[in-house]
């Protein structure tokens, strides 16, 4: 099967001034590394997926999400490199933006369509495909075989923690994980911190798969009002931390993933010696739509004289 490529994503100890006699030992698992575009949970949820459509004799991906969507990316990238053509309805009104560039330049076509049509994507996919040879992949790649890659991830793992803790867009990488955590049957904590208002989207996300919600917290408050929104702290945080520790982050789910769990350690919410594992899902091209916060005024330009042109 052309999609076990061999992936690299190894579990490193963070090492930062916050983590300072705190009582806790902090390492992540990084995704980020496991592609440059099909990174993280993207390339998770896509696997089995691609190997289905490969199976079943599909030439074609079509698939949903907002103008600044790494799934769409990695989507496109995806087939690019496994030899399928892609579609994607992105939604909205029309835009040009540095990901969806990269999206045509990985040979996707784009199709932009209003919100309230947006809503009903098997309509929209119905009324443009279903006389053709194409496959269907929901927003974000939410899927019964996106779970299985997601759960993956727990077999993988080289030592146990007390807590696992995730970002959460559609809910699926973290009900993945929560599969994940049931077939192994290790006694930590998975944490779920919410990057938009999901209000109880992830417990039915549970119940829809058949999962338990014991071992299970939602951390909804540091979703910073609502999906790809930022607030200064948040800026502030990811700034230090890029910088402090050489990993870069971005706003939309890391940032407020990392954010969250350094907050709460502050805090004191966990139990002295507790060892927690943050998963990075990737993503960093979402910081494309954010550098204007990080922007710095205060880098001084130096005259060049005419003499050392």
């Amino acid at each position: 099967m052309p999609y076990e490529f061999p992936i690299y994503s190894p579990e490193e100890r963070i090492i930062h001034s916050a983590l300072r006699n705190q009582g806790v030992e902090l390492f992540i698992k990084r995704d980020d590394k496991i592609h440059p575009f099909i990174s993280g949970n993207k390339w998770r949820k896509l696997k089995y997926t691609l190997a289905d459509a490969q199976s079943k004799g599909f030439k074609q991906l079509v698939t949903f999400g907002g103008a600044w969507s790494n799934h769409l990316l990695a989507t496109a990238a995806a087939a690019a490199q496994f030899g399928f053509q892609a579609h994607a309805f992105v939604r909205g009104e029309s835009v040009d933006n540095p990901v969806l560039g990269m999206c045509q330049l990985f040979g996707m076509s784009l199709t932009f369509v209003n919100r309230t049509a947006y809503k009903d994507k098997v309509q929209l996919f119905n009324a443009y495909y279903s006389s053709e040879n194409a496959y269907f992949i929901d927003e974000g790649g939410k899927s019964a075989l996106g779970l299985a890659g997601c759960a993956e991830l727990i077999t993988e793992l080289e030592q146990r923690y007390d807590y696992i803790a995730v970002a959460a867009g559609t809910g699926t990488t973290t009900a993945g994980i929560k599969l994940g955590i049931e077939q192994q049957m290790l006694p930590c904590i998975l944490q779920s911190f919410p990057v938009l208002k999901l209000g109880d989207t992830l417990q039915s996300e549970f119940e829809h798969w058949g999962l338990s919600s014991s071992q299970f917290e939602i951390h909804a408050d540091y979703h910073g009002k609502g999906y790809a929104k930022v607030h200064e702290p948040l800026i502030q945080f990811i700034q230090n931390f890029t910088q402090e520790t050489g990993i870069m982050i971005e706003p939309t789910y890391t940032g407020k993933l990392f954010y969250g769990v350094f907050d709460l350690i502050q805090k004191g919410y966990y139990p002295a010696g507790s060892k927690i594992l943050l998963i990075h899902t990737g993503g960093l091209t979402g910081l494309l739509g954010h550098l204007k916060h990080f922007k710095q005024n205060n880098n001084p330009i130096i005259p060049v004289n005419k003499e050392d042109k």
